[in-house]
């Protein structure tokens, strides 16, 4: 199974993507930047690198394969799990790898994991549509020396009677600048109080309508009946803050049946809630011991599931 999809998919809505027993694609923020060497502006963007530190299971990659394919978490964390032995494996044999649209894998001399981004996608979706804009720079110096060297090579006469002529162009011209700017004032003033205008007569529209249709809602006729009060004993179940979580799921409903599944089973087992990636986890179940929680989470290791961890509340 490819997964390159995938990982691509995700770094355009988050900054963290881990690969379970691999390592982690992480995207950065940059800031527009100018590239001198080719004067080129270049829009905001993310940079893209890898730490093979970061390859604890966060449920993220493996909840969205599962989701768009439709099958269930255990059996997708099984696939990925395998793809990643593979990919240590081809490094350690030389090999690199290239995910697409992601970036290409292999070992140095130190036999450390190295990483060259692809750059050809913007993951930043804010800077959708822009793209790399190439600037021209404006050449002032040269254009003033090549007018220095023409007002050298051609004699400039004025005469006295040109001299006289010129001296009411300016003030023309200050004129015509005045005029405009008074007349783009004006037209610009008028259009203004149109809007304001035309704004109160849409509002003044749409509170009476609001007004017409509560008037000519249908309400009871008479008072409506009361049904006898009942009351019902509620027993809430009593968290701990040390949770035993047996799974995250994507979709609420999977979350469900892995609860009454785990419940058939003769678990005490619970919805938690959704965690800060969007994530339904489900619970073995709640501690209010940390030490008593850890020995449960053992047991449920080695009987039930390896890939049970412990979720600590402060």
């Amino acid at each position: 199974m490819r997964i390159d999809s995938y990982i691509e998919d995700l770094l355009y809505n988050y900054n963290c993507v881990v690969v379970p027993e691999f390592g982690a694609f992480l995207a950065h923020g940059k800031s527009a930047a100018l590239d001198l060497s080719t004067n080129t502006l270049l829009p905001p963007t993310k940079s893209v690198s890898f730490n093979a530190q970061l390859s604890k299971n966060d449920g993220l990659l493996v909840s969205h394969i599962a989701e768009v394919k439709g099958l269930a978490y255990d059996e997708i964390l099984s696939e990925v799990e395998a793809v990643a032995g593979d990919w240590k494996k081809r490094l350690n044999q030389g090999d690199s790898i290239e995910l697409f649209e992601v970036g290409k894998l292999w070992l140095n001399n130190a036999q450390k994991v190295q990483f060259q981004p692809e750059n050809k996608n913007n993951f930043l979706t804010s800077s959708f549509g822009l793209s790399a804009f190439a600037a021209t720079p404006i050449q002032r110096e040269s254009l003033k020396e090549e007018v220095e060297e023409l007002e050298e090579r051609i004699p400039f006469i004025i005469t006295p009677e040109k001299r006289e002529q010129s001296s009411f162009r300016p003030w023309l011209k200050y004129a015509a600048i005045l005029l405009l700017a008074v007349s783009i004032g004006t037209t610009s003033f008028r259009t203004y109080n149109q809007l304001q205008e035309n704004q109160l007569v849409t509002q003044e529209n749409a509170r009476k309508q609001v007004e017409q249709h509560i008037q000519e809602a249908t309400f009871f006729d008479s008072a409506p009946f009361e049904l006898p009060a009942l009351n019902i004993e509620v027993t809430k179940k009593q968290l701990g803050k040390h949770h035993v979580i047996a799974g995250a799921f994507r979709i609420e409903q999977n979350a469900e049946k892995k609860v009454a599944q785990l419940k058939e089973q003769g678990y005490n087992a619970f919805y938690l809630g959704a965690n800060r990636f969007g994530l339904h986890q489900v619970a073995y179940d709640s501690f209010e011991d940390p030490k008593v929680a850890l020995v449960y989470l053992k047991k449920i290791k080695r009987t039930e599931s390896p890939d049970a961890w412990l979720l600590s509340e402060r």
